[in-house]
């Protein structure tokens, strides 16, 4: 038998649990639901999302609080240093998009090389989506587009190409489900006449501008002077030259259209939002060729229709307003309503069907 180090004999150890090191699980902690307040988090306005990296505009201490006229997102519209900002963890899945308001953390100072952390998007005020019903991901998932736009300004050439008033239809039945006030920009009037087109949406009462090439700008900036505006339109309406002339420093790229398909090549890739030198902010996003309508309902549609709300009493149940059993024949038929609006909703409801939008279409009040 050997001996220990101070000279007895060996025994045997005798172990207890103080000598086991037992490593906790990861699910050994409970998890707590209460989250840090971030009460140290300063504003940011986001401006631009490009692969999980956030462009936000942080208000310098001497611009904070400023508001400006008819903005609905207060707090949103300031400037400031630009800083480029992820999504924190606590944030989950939760969707982040231009034109949000966030909290940011960490290092905010906007130097080259640094990240900070979006730990809060505020309430909106709007957002404008659309859903991917009509294209080759039948999902209807819906898309953010844009979060707190007060305006949405639809671009549209009146030829080259050519018009196509379903797909304007489609962009008005987002703008109505958004709660965001349309505004029709018809650009190339030295190419043809708007006459037609303006005469399509006369019952809608939506406003309308009517551009040239070298036409003064003064009405459109009116319009969007002190407001967030998102332009929306086909690739090749000169929605980018647009851009370009009413913020000049925005070197936003400009496509030409083809002769053979009469469509525009995407030339803008994402959302980005430029701020106006007269004031408030427009929101360029990448042309579209289609608007998903899957998420918006029967009821938001005639929403916009307040004079042909209390003729849907009668109508069946389920009543999609497009049957021979639809009550509001009726209803026009008696002179309530003028019977030019019905055809309008018609129209636009028709258009949440994913009818055919990318083939040009003859303009006619009483085209469907």
């Amino acid at each position: 038998m050997g001996a220990d180090a101070g000279g007895g004999p060996l025994r045997k150890r005798e172990y207890d649990e103080d000598d086991v090191r037992v490593r906790p699980g990861k699910g050994s902690r409970p998890r707590t639901r209460i989250r840090p307040a971030h009460e140290e988090a300063v504003a940011g306005f986001v401006v631009a999302v490009d692969r999980g990296r956030y462009t936000c505009l942080v208000a310098s201490e001497g611009e904070k609080g400023r508001r400006r006229r008819k903005d609905r997102a207060e707090g949103a519209a300031m400037s400031g240093r630009v800083v480029v900002a992820m999504k924190a963890r606590e944030l989950g899945r939760k969707g982040i998009v231009v034109g949000d308001r966030v909290a940011l953390v960490g290092d905010v100072s906007g130097q080259p090389d640094t990240l900070a952390r979006v730990v809060r998007v505020e309430p909106r005020v709007s957002m404008l989506r659309r859903s991917a019903d009509d294209t080759e991901d039948t999902d209807g998932i819906e898309r953010p587009v844009v979060a707190n736009a007060d305006q949405l300004v639809i671009v549209t050439a009146l030829a080259d190409p050519p018009p196509r008033p379903r797909m304007i239809d489609r962009m008005l039945v987002a703008a109505f489900d958004a709660d965001i006030e349309p505004l029709l920009c018809l650009t190339k009037s030295d190419l043809a006449s708007p006459e037609e087109l303006v005469s399509l949406y006369e019952p809608l009462g939506v406003p309308y501008v009517v551009l040239r090439k070298g036409s003064d700008l003064g009405e459109v900036r009116e319009r969007l002077e002190g407001r967030i505006s998102v332009l929306v339109g086909h690739s090749g309406v000169g929605k980018s030259t647009l851009v370009n002339a009413l913020v000049p420093d925005a070197n936003r790229a400009v496509s030409h259209v083809n002769a053979v398909t009469g469509r525009g090549r995407h030339t803008s890739t994402s959302a980005v939002a430029l701020e106006l030198p007269e004031g408030g902010w427009i929101i360029d996003t990448p042309g579209v060729r289609s608007f998903g309508l899957a998420h918006v309902s029967v009821e938001t549609v005639l929403a916009g229709f307040p004079d042909l709300v209390e003729g849907t009493v009668n109508c069946p149940k389920g009543c999609t307003h497009l049957s021979e059993e639809c009550a509001l024949d009726g209803w026009v038929a008696a002179g309530h309503a003028d019977p030019v609006r019905l055809v309008s909703l018609r129209r636009l409801l028709s258009s949440r069907e994913g009818a055919p939008e990318d083939a040009p279409e003859d303009v006619r009040p009483d085209a469907s």
